[in-house]
């Protein structure tokens, strides 16, 4: 059974476009600014796609993939910065977590 993610923010080596859920907009700006900093940035370092999202239990996932073809994408740069995402984020994240488990 596949479970229901809402994407949050997204970024895009391919097309170099930045997306953010409208659904969110009531995000304080420095929220919105942030995340399209770690998300273009992510893109910038390690190429492919990165994508924010919550699960359906309201814990907040970052996903990275790559075109097959891409061999320029660092898969292993990509789980080391979303590792370093992750802790240097963390107070974001929690908060995050918390807006949607409260809100949504």
């Amino acid at each position: 059974m596949d479970t229901e993610k809402i994407i949050l923010a997204a970024a895009s080596t391919y097309d170099k476009k930045f997306y953010f859920n409208e659904d969110f907009d009531m995000l304080p700006q420095r929220v919105k600014d942030e995340l399209k900093i770690i998300c273009v940035m992510h893109t910038a370092d390690v190429g492919g796609i990165i994508t924010i999202l919550f699960d359906e239990e309201g814990n907040l996932l970052i996903e990275a993939t790559a075109d097959e073809e891409d061999i320029l994408y660092d898969e292993i740069g990509s789980h080391l910065k979303i590792k370093e995402i992750l802790k240097e984020h963390k107070e974001l994240w929690e908060s995050l977590e918390t807006f949607y488990q409260t809100f949504c």
